[in-house]
Order: structure tokens, then sequence, then C-alpha cells
């Protein structure tokens, strides 16, 4: 009996050692722990505590860090804000809704370069646009618009996404903006359904005006890559001075000068549409000058309709 019982005390102290050594092992981990007592039971009925460790949780920042805002203060500004001031140093989403366009301002408070992985066009179907055009119905009072041969110019176009604050609108000649460069470039950008890789570099004559001297444009249009460079002048005067002004074109807009809408009028009111203008074969926008433009409606004053 005795015998027995010695054996059974001797395999009780194996499960003991052995349940112990699997306690310690568990307990090693890599990194820092935190202690956590277990008690367990002898043969002889007594308490034994035990110290085991168990792994600290290390914390992860949620916070995506990107590089290409080193340097620069991320700010929230309202698309329609019509506050012509801008915040030194600091990068600015001027996407309309979800689109990721990215403006930055050097020290001066200057828009230097915009940048869009992807260039989304406007859903009027599923945007809030207006018959004009556009999401608002006024653009940021930057320094120098005021003048007369100055426009409130898009950097990122509405037609193109973007929004009316002052980090994506620059003082811009009237006719590059309307007729010139700019209106060509942005017309490319439409026709091809967007662009990618876009990048905006503007540059000013001094550290003291809002009003750039220069624009350069890179993009890729359906696989082709775009360098766009030119001054912020009227071409029409640059053309004339260099003896590139031939005589008037005689195209469709400029030899009807009767405004015989009949053709273009498809319901027959005496008013043009966006939609009839376009079925009858003429590009957006059409300004001021043009002689479709009295029987078409501007919602916004701004010398264009379909802009």
């Amino acid at each position: 009996m005795k015998k027995k019982l010695n054996s059974l005390i001797f395999l009780l102290t194996i499960i003991f050692i052995v349940g112990c050594t699997n306690v310690e092992e568990g307990s090693v981990t890599d990194g820092e722990t935190d202690s956590q007592e277990v008690t367990t039971v002898n043969t002889n009925n007594e308490e034994v505590t035990t110290v085991v460790d168990e792994p600290e949780v290390e914390e992860t920042s949620t916070q995506p860090s990107n590089e290409l805002f080193t340097g620069y203060k991320l700010i929230e500004v309202d698309g329609g804000d019509m506050s012509g001031l801008r915040e030194p140093n600091v990068v600015v989403d001027i996407g309309y809704g979800d689109r990721e366009y990215w403006a930055f301002t050097n020290e001066y408070g200057q828009l230097v370069r915009v940048i869009a992985d992807e260039i989304i066009l406007q859903d009027d179907r599923n945007e809030p646009v207006s018959s004009s055009g556009r999401y608002y119905p006024d653009e940021a009072k930057v320094p120098g618009v005021e003048r007369d041969d100055l426009d409130e110019g898009h950097i990122i176009a509405d037609s193109l996404g973007g929004v009316s604050n002052a980090y994506n609108i620059t003082p811009q000649d009237s006719t590059l903006n309307r007729h010139g460069d700019q209106a060509y470039m942005e017309d490319a950008i439409r026709k091809a359904g967007g662009a990618t890789n876009f990048e905006a570099i503007i540059t000013y004559p001094n550290t003291e005006t809002q009003i750039p001297s220069s624009y350069q444009y890179t993009y890729t249009l359906m696989g082709n890559k775009i360098v766009d460079t030119f001054d912020n002048v009227n071409p029409d005067k640059v053309n004339a001075s260099l003896g590139l002004t031939g005589s008037e074109p005689s195209d469709s807009a400029s030899s009807n000068t009767k405004g015989d809408i009949s053709s273009v009028d498809t319901n027959g009111n005496g008013q043009v549409t966006i939609k009839e203008a376009k079925a009858a074969g003429f590009s957006m926008p059409i300004t001021s000058d043009h002689w479709l433009y009295p029987y078409m409606q501007d919602n916004d004053k701004d010398g264009m309709v379909g802009e």
C-alpha cells in the first residue's frame, strides 16, 4: 500500500513539474512584457504563486505619412470660399467632392504648384452643376483679378473637377483664359475624358504679386505625355507683334453677322442652349464676342457660356 502511495505522489509531482515548465515557456515572448500572478495547488494542498509574463501590445499610429507634404501644413478650405487670401507654406485639396487635387503655396502665399494623380471630369448628372457649368456662382477674389484684362482663372477648371477658392485661382489674362493655351489645354483634357499625372507649375515675376508671369502644365493624355508652357499674356497681342495675325477667319462663327439662328435654334423659341450649340458644331465656350452669345443665357455674367 505504501509503495502504491509513493508511486502516486511521484506521478503527481511529475505532472506538477511539467505544468510549471509549460507556464514558464509560454511566458517567454519578444519585446516588453507585463507580469501576472498565477496561483496553483501542490500535492500537499499548499497554494503556490507563480509569476508569469504577458506580452505588451504595442500601439501603432493610424495617421498616414506622406513625404509629399513634408514642409507644408495641410489645411482645409471650403471650395466656394471667395476670400482671395492664401496662407504660406500650406497644401490644400482643391478637388471637388472626393477628388484629390493638391495645391501648394510658397512662403509668400503664392500658389506655385498643383498636382493630381488623375483628373476626373465634372459629372453634371450627379453633381450640383449650374446651368453655366459651374459648381459655385463666383470665384475667389485673388489680388489682381480686379484688373479689366485679367480673369479669375482656374488652374483646374470646373469642367475638370476643380473648386473656386484662392488655392485654385490666379489672375490670368482674359484672352489666354478664354481662347488661348489655357482654354485649349482644358478642352483637350475634356475631349480625352480626363488626364493622369497632372502637374501645374506657376511662376511669378517677384515675391510681392499674386499675378503669375507664366504657367507650365505637364499631364498624360491616352498614354502620351504633354508639356504646355505659356506666358500670362494676351496671345493675340503677341501674335500681332510677331506679324502672325492674318485675315479674319471665315468660319460660321464670324460670317453669320445677321444673327440667323434658325439652323441652331431647333425648337424655334428664339434662344440657343448649350446643347443646341454643340449639336450645330460650335465649340464651347461661347464668348461675348461670338454672334451666338446674345441668344444664349450667361447666368454668371462673365462673358462666357458653356465654359
